[in-house]
């Protein structure tokens, strides 16, 4: 089977969802599919492109009526689809309902194609407030979309998302890709906290930064200290976490990494104890959620702590919730959980074998 993974905007270097993307692509190719990839590209010289894989598609030209382009005319995409006789298409959804995408999709569905919509975060309006007319568009238009497809794929327990049927399915590990943590520590003296990020308000970490600030009025003897690894995404972001690190006097024990990769980033998991997933998915407007980042931290060996329901996590010993709410985290709790863990590195990251990315993208296959 012949099948074009599509996505609205171009790869990243070191990118989180780029990776993720390539990980779903080759889980597809193991399960049997010839897998084409097409993308969007914007060169250094300013030229607009649609890209199969590492060839051009198509060049949208330059400037302005390039941009227009790129968002209302899919004919080269449908050509290629046409010609190359694909037969599946699995779009990851861009937030771009909107006259232009359903013509693209109705038109695929002529071509007798199948078609898989992966809505990535549901819901997601809280996390686009500030794109009003964006999401207003989107609104319009996004059940029509969706009525067109043949499934959406969704990482949320959701059984049916804007009229149409859901595949559920899991974030998925590439193990190959993943180091298992080397060492583990004592944590007689000190704790070190790890959390790794493109730094959004609904990750919460706020929510440590104000419980280390209630637990070092204390005067305690016993140090914590918070790694934070990844970039601040905006200015609430910034006050959220810079602004009480300044004036609680925490610079000595929140760190503040900025976006780390490859082995830098491996050299800071081997210093750490413990990670900090996601606090405040609440703040967006979720529930329930199965994050790329509780299975990175489970495939290293870490314990974490979260506060959304994540089911494939809800039970394991290495899992401390929080409340989802916004209290600080009580840091005193989470030194006694630590100390009392004797889980294995290697026990954590077998307990997820089944996370693969094969086996998940298998259940879109089989479904559709």
């Amino acid at each position: 089977m012949r099948a074009l993974f599509l996505i609205f905007y171009g790869f990243q270097e070191y990118n989180g969802i780029s990776k993720k993307i390539r990980y779903q692509v080759d889980a597809l190719k193991q399960c049997g599919m010839d897998v084409r990839t097409c993308y969007y590209e914007v060169r250094d010289n300013g030229e607009r492109l649609w890209m199969i894989d590492d060839k051009v598609l198509a060049n949208l030209g330059k400037g302005p009526l390039a941009k227009i382009r790129k968002r209302i005319s899919f004919t080269p995409i449908i050509h290629y689809i046409r010609k190359e006789q694909i037969s599946f298409i699995y779009i990851r959804y861009h937030h771009n309902a909107n006259p232009f995408t359903i013509h693209l999709v109705k038109t695929i569905k002529k071509l007798d194609a199948k078609l898989a919509l992966e809505i990535p975060t549901y819901p997601y309006d809280h996390e686009f407030i500030n794109q009003k007319l964006s999401l207003c568009i989107d609104r319009l238009f996004r059940h029509a979309l969706c009525k067109q497809v043949n499934a959406i794929v969704t990482f949320s327990n959701d059984t049916q998302i804007f009229g149409q049927r859901t595949i559920r399915i899991s974030n998925g590990i590439d193990f190959s890709s993943i180091p298992l943590r080397k060492q583990t520590h004592t944590m007689e003296r000190e704790l070190h906290l790890i959390g790794v990020a493109e730094i959004h308000f609904w990750h919460g970490f706020d929510r440590v930064i104000n419980g280390l600030k209630e637990y070092y009025m204390q005067n305690p003897t016993y140090k914590v200290f918070f790694h934070i690894i990844g970039n601040l995404s905006g200015e609430r972001e910034r006050q959220e976490i810079e602004k009480p690190i300044r004036t609680h006097g925490l610079s000595p024990y929140v760190i503040l990494h900025g976006a780390k990769h490859g082995e830098e980033l491996d050299a800071l998991f081997e210093k750490a104890d413990f990670a900090i997933g996601s606090l405040a998915r609440h703040r967006s407007g979720i529930q329930n959620i199965k994050t790329l980042k509780n299975r990175e931290y489970a495939a290293r060996g870490f314990g974490f702590i979260y506060s959304e329901t994540d089911d494939d996590f809800e039970r394991m010993p290495y899992i401390l919730k929080a409340p989802a709410n916004e209290t600080p985290i009580e840091i005193s709790k989470v030194i006694a959980f630590c100390k009392k863990q004797t889980i294995p590195p290697q026990e954590i990251r077998d307990s997820i074998r089944n996370l693969s990315w094969k086996e998940q993208m298998k259940k879109v296959y089989d479904s559709i």
